[in-house]
């Protein structure tokens, strides 16, 4: 990408909230705490096959049937309804990762439109972000529930170009799933991303245009971009 975008977009799921509290919701039903990890790569699994043929489901109601196929094999010790309703309310409760608040405050304060796009629920991402007082950094917080697919279908980063009136080269993805970044970078948009834990990135996806290891620096490498922000 060769200048400064104009609006960044993230996604919301792990890229801006820490999940890893989520273990802690299975084991209280009784369910290995590292089956927390298996289940969310299921719902986007099964998330991405309904995109694929056509389908666009919700993300909590995929969430939930999924684990109605996984705890029961965990020998759980509760109702199994209430179980899934347990886990599944830990997705509201969740808080942003230590580096958000504060990289978020700096690119709306460098003059940047911040918007959300997330798989899951828009209520979920004003949850995440009203207790931590950011909530009014951001412009819009759009779902693919309004849009025609999930990410990393081309149509979903298009319905958010669609509803901030720009083009999708005058946007930016942040967010931690190579998935998410080949999907917009083949939508058209320019890509950020955040890499926390030293992954290595897989080759046969697009490569991002920056990564970073917090979002603290990503505005400092958009700055280096030459192109100031009205």
């Amino acid at each position: 990408m060769n200048s400064a975008p104009s609006v960044i977009v993230f996604d919301v799921n792990e890229t801006l909230s820490d999940m890893s509290p989520m273990g802690v919701r299975f084991a209280e039903v009784g369910a290995p705490a590292q089956l927390a990890k298996l289940w969310f790569a299921t719902l986007l699994r099964d998330g991405f096959a309904l995109t694929a043929a056509g389908g666009n489901g919700a993300f909590a109601e995929i969430g939930a049937e999924a684990l109605r196929g996984l705890l029961p094999t965990s020998d759980i010790g509760m109702d199994l309804d209430q179980a899934v309703a347990h886990v599944m309310e830990g997705m509201t409760g969740l808080s942003l990762h230590p580096d958000v608040a504060h990289g978020v405050r700096a690119l709306r304060a460098a003059g940047y439109r911040l918007v959300t796009l997330t798989n899951g629920s828009a209520q979920v991402a004003e949850k995440l972000f009203t207790p931590a007082g950011i909530l009014a950094q951001f412009e819009l917080l759009l779902s693919v529930e309004d849009a025609p697919a999930w990410k990393p279908a081309a149509t979903a980063y298009h319905y958010a170009s669609g509803a901030c009136g720009v083009e999708p080269g005058e946007m930016m993805l942040v967010a931690v799933h190579p998935w998410d970044i080949h999907g917009a970078a083949r939508a058209g948009l320019g890509t950020a991303w955040i890499n926390r834990n030293g992954a290595n990135y897989p080759d046969y996806f697009a490569a991002p245009d920056y990564t970073v290891a917090t979002l603290t620096e990503l505005p400092e490498a958009l700055g280096q971009c030459g192109r100031s922000v009205p």
